[in-house]
């Protein structure tokens, strides 16, 4: 039996990340950032961007960004390339972390509610994949990271969260599916599942969660806190060092794995 060599990374390899100006996706352009990758950040706001960007640029990391809306296909074309012509090579490392909550109860979703979530958590994730696949450069060496960011809810159904959690679990599927497909590449596919994070957004589902219960926000965090075995929320650097080590020839034979960072809320 013939063991393949291990391929190594690039020198200074190119990350996009969608999503990057908060939150999780911001921590992962600065971790990535941080390890001497070459960094191109995007989120909807053209001005958030450029404060992202201004931002790490001062911290001394390696950063460009564009604003592009990832449901859009035109937008998506847009971004690719503009990522491969900020650096003049290609992309080697694909994070797809934009996304957005909503839910309620089912029976009163809209339509409008339902495809937006879908849209802007999965369909992002397939037409940012197939993009940097065709023109993007990653595939075209033998080594690359597709890292989706999905979440606990992306393995269990979550209360009031149908299209979230149905959203979620279409990525997890995605993943383990391309992570087969591509493996004798040379790039890996792997999704990474946070549980409850202190982001904009879990205050955002805090929110929600207290005009349904018809409380205070500070008893639902007690109550979803009493939930997690850690007893307390993920910080958004502690999901990017999982996204940060994807990144590493360490990790060159994880592939296909849907891998939870959440204080131990979910266990599978």
């Amino acid at each position: 039996m013939t063991v393949k060599a291990m391929d190594k990374a690039p020198e200074r390899p190119v990350a996009l990340v969608t999503g990057a100006t908060s939150g999780i996706g911001l921590a992962v352009a600065r971790d990535l950032g941080a390890r001497g990758h070459r960094v191109f950040v995007c989120a909807r706001t053209e001005a958030k961007v450029k404060e992202t960007v201004a931002d790490l640029q001062a911290e001394g990391l390696s950063v460009e960004g564009a604003a592009a809306d990832v449901r859009d296909r035109a937008a998506v074309e847009g971004l690719v390339a503009a990522a491969v012509a900020a650096y003049g090579a290609p992309v080697s490392i694909l994070v797809n972390n934009a996304g957005r909550s909503g839910g309620g109860a089912t029976a009163g979703i809209t339509d409008e509610l339902w495809h937006d979530v879908i849209d802007t958590n999965l369909n992002s994730v397939f037409l940012l994949t197939r993009e940097v696949l065709n023109s993007g450069g990653l595939g075209a060496e033998p080594w690359g990271r597709i890292i989706n960011i999905a979440s606990t809810a992306g393995k269990q159904g979550v209360l009031l969260g149908a299209p979230y959690s149905a959203s979620k679990h279409a990525v997890v599927g995605f993943t383990k599916a391309l992570g087969k497909e591509l493996a004798p590449t040379g790039t890996t596919v792997n999704a990474v599942c946070p549980g409850y994070v202190e982001t904009p957004m879990a205050a955002r589902v805090r929110s929600g969660y207290a005009q349904v219960w018809d409380t205070t926000e500070d008893y639902v965090q007690e109550q979803l806190e009493a939930k997690i075995p850690l007893g307390r929320y993920s910080t958004p650097e502690e999901v990017a060092g999982l996204v940060g080590y994807l990144t590493t020839d360490l990790a060159a034979s994880i592939t296909a794995q849907a891998l939870n960072v959440c204080g131990g809320l979910g266990q599978f």
